[in-house]
């Protein structure tokens, strides 16, 4: 009589089944992330790694947003899964970065900020990028401009406007991250702002806004009136 087949195997299948017919919203968030990890560890139960990871990152975004060598600290997780982590990331910026440049018209549209959002999530330091648009305001690209401190003293307008000529844009949206959560700007990110703009309007080049990004929250210029 043949062996059966361990019980995960079947479970595994089940999700598999459950998620093609249904999708991800049918599976909890362990259930998610065990069935992502069932493709890079093919031969053992992965459900209980699943949950280990959800209790030590809090949640599946803490997850996905970890570092590769923190992933690795966990035990059954090595570097061939954790570089599968980062890859769904980075798929999903890549992705959502193409859908917001789909979009006529942007402005804080919810595929842009989903975006922005993905692209800084996990981010420990600052990161300072322009999104540059064209006349008909389709995404063209987005630069990084400034990696740690973000402030008026090392992103220079120069800088970010050289980007924006290079690019042939006709307009541009900042976009910077601040890891404490908070997202109230500060009074160097007003300066920094207004100094862009100011610059921009000489080269023809409009600021449609400046979005901070903070764990939970978005705060845009233009919403709250600092960008007309």
């Amino acid at each position: 009589m043949a062996a059966l087949p361990p019980d995960h195997l079947e479970h595994r299948q089940r999700l598999k089944h459950k998620f093609s017919t249904s999708g991800l919203q049918t599976l909890h968030n362990y259930e998610a992330l065990e069935l992502l990890l069932s493709f890079a560890i093919p031969r053992k139960d992965v459900k209980p790694l699943a949950r280990r990871l959800l209790r030590e990152f809090i949640s599946l975004k803490g997850v996905i947003d970890a570092d590769p060598a923190e992933l690795c600290k966990i035990n059954g997780i090595g570097p061939h899964t954790a570089i599968l982590v980062k890859l769904i990331k980075e798929i999903g910026t890549l992705y959502l970065r193409e859908k917001a440049g789909e979009k006529v018209q942007i402005g804080c549209t919810s595929e842009l900020l989903d975006y922005c959002r993905l692209a800084f999530g996990g981010l420990k330091d600052e990161r300072f990028c322009v999104i540059h648009l064209n006349a008909q305001n389709r995404v063209i690209d987005m630069d990084i401009i400034q990696e740690g401190i973000v402030n008026q003293a090392v992103v220079y307008p120069r800088k970010v406007l050289e980007y924006s000529l290079k690019k042939k844009a006709s307009s541009i949206i900042l976009a910077h991250n601040h890891p404490s959560g908070h997202v109230r700007p500060s009074e160097a990110d007003i300066r920094l702002t207004k100094l862009i703009q100011e610059t921009a309007k000489v080269l023809d080049i409009t600021v449609h806004d400046h979005i901070i990004i903070g764990e939970n929250e978005v705060f845009s210029f233009r919403e709250e009136g600092l960008i007309y």
